[in-house]
């Protein structure tokens, strides 16, 4: 619970209080967005990115119309609810979409179920719930003090887990805020977020007794493959030695059998996590790997080396391994893979530090590849460049000055490796979401404790106020 009673204004107090009023309101209206699979699907008329996210959009600008906010929808891309005059806008960046749900879950993905202390539910973290209780905290200020001399806008994207066109369309159009904060990440704030970086790379499967005929895994670059599936053709020559090896296999992870006489097939799983923290899953593309480059013949095992070498979750294998100090070490998840006819292509997701660019990180890459014995090469790359606030910036001090005084936690602010809105929008950086417990984004049983949706809302009601005082 906040201390309401040391610092806060009182305009804090009052709006924390309707906070308390409306605590079952919040929680229904975050487990009716829970409810829909908001997953990207094929466009549709004004659904850009497939009808059930337009239909979370509709529910999100449907809360805004019934508050008594004006509400706008920008062509399916994004909407916003937003109360107050002035010339100053303060906004707040949560979005409506979610990644796939994957399998292993307990809890129904969609459900919604309450279980104990926690709400379970893909996006009740990630961040449809961070995303409802900045509504509520917007809302509650414009019930208690609405003449704060400043507009209070709040922003629902639809397209932030894969590309962030949302952002891209909505800047088009609309005002950049004064003042911005996504509700995305970690407490208090995080005033850096690191490079991030799709690289493709495609290679030519190597003839030879060990031929790779297919290699399937992952869903989007920015989640650790879960599962992944090969298969090889064994020639006559290489059979005794594959099969010698395979009397050696001991990952009870990955299980195999031979198809026909010179097919083997190879089934691996793992655990899905945010590709931000590739250490924290366990990539079923990296086992895969492993076990063809360790049940490969002698003369094949050059390709397969560099294939699983590649896939080093600090990039070595890609020749872009390194750290900053505000930021520390580089991370790479490979995050889809795929085969068609002779070619292999391996989707990267890469972080990378705060200080450094894209460029660089593409010219060590390519240096790299044609190191490599094989034919290697980088087919396509797509950057969103860093992001970083000084430590003085007002914004910075103010929401950490909010959440010391609601929570009397010192914590200091972060650098991540995720990307959310903040880096999209000028004057934005991102805020914190949970707390120890809540489990993490993009995991199976995904899941927010109730009470901290609701203690959530109170913080943001205040880092709002105090925003709009700046």
């Amino acid at each position: 619970m906040g201390n309401l009673s040391r610092m806060s204004a009182p305009e804090v107090q009052r709006a924390q209080e309707w906070l308390r009023e409306h605590e079952t309101a919040l929680l229904e209206d975050t487990r009716r967005m829970v409810r829909i699979a908001s997953v990207e699907d094929d466009p549709a008329p004004n659904a850009p990115f497939g009808k059930a996210v337009r239909e979370a959009l509709d529910l999100a600008l449907e809360l805004g119309e019934g508050a008594g906010m004006r509400t706008k929808d920008v062509d399916g891309y994004a909407g916003f609810a937003e109360f107050g005059d002035g010339e100053r806008m303060i906004a707040s960046f949560g979005h409506l979409d979610v990644v796939p749900v994957g399998p292993g879950w307990k809890h129904e993905p969609f459900g919604a179920e309450i279980d104990g202390e926690y709400l379970y539910g893909r996006g009740s973290l990630d961040d449809k719930g961070p995303t409802i209780a900045s509504f509520y905290a917007a809302r509650a200020l414009m019930e208690t003090c609405p003449d704060l001399g400043v507009r209070v806008r709040c922003v629902f994207g639809c397209n932030e887990e894969s590309g962030m066109k949302c952002a891209e369309h909505y800047s088009k159009t609309e005002e950049a805020p004064s003042l911005g904060i996504a509700p995305d990440s970690g407490w208090p704030l995080y005033h850096g977020e690191k490079g991030i970086v799709n690289l493709l790379v495609e290679a030519k499967i190597s003839e030879s007794g060990f031929r790779l005929l297919r290699l399937e895994g992952g869903q989007r670059p920015n989640i650790v493959i879960d599962r992944c599936e090969a298969s090889v053709r064994v020639s006559a020559d290489a059979k005794a030695e594959v099969e010698d090896a395979l009397t050696c296999a001991w990952d009870r992870n990955v299980a195999w059998n031979w198809i026909d006489s010179e097919t083997l097939s190879v089934d691996a799983h793992g655990k899905a996590a945010h590709g931000s923290f590739p250490h924290g899953g366990d990539s079923a593309a990296i086992r895969a790997l492993r076990f063809l480059r360790e049940c490969a013949p002698l003369s094949a095992q050059g390709f397969y080396k560099d294939l699983f070498e590649m896939a080093h979750i600090g990039g070595a294998g890609l020749g872009i391994a390194g750290a900053d100090e505000p930021s520390k070490d580089l991370t790479c998840n490979l995050g889809v893979v795929s085969t068609e006819a002779d070619a292999l292509r391996l989707l990267f997701n890469v972080r990378y530090p705060v200080t450094w660019s894209g460029d660089m990180l593409r010219r060590r890459c390519e240096a790299h590849l044609k190191e490599l014995e094989g034919e290697f090469r980088l087919a396509d790359m797509n950057d969103s460049p860093p992001l970083y606030f000084p430590l003085e910036h007002p914004l910075v001090k103010a929401i950490c000055e909010a959440y010391r005084e609601e929570t009397g936690d010192d914590k200091e602010p972060g650098v991540m490796g995720g990307g959310t809105y903040a880096r999209m929008f000028p004057n934005t950086v991102s805020i914190g979401t949970g707390w120890d417990g809540d489990g993490r984004a993009h995991e199976t049983d995904e899941r927010l404790k109730v009470e901290n949706l609701f203690r959530m809302s109170r913080i943001y009601a205040h880092i709002l106020y105090r925003m709009a005082r700046l």
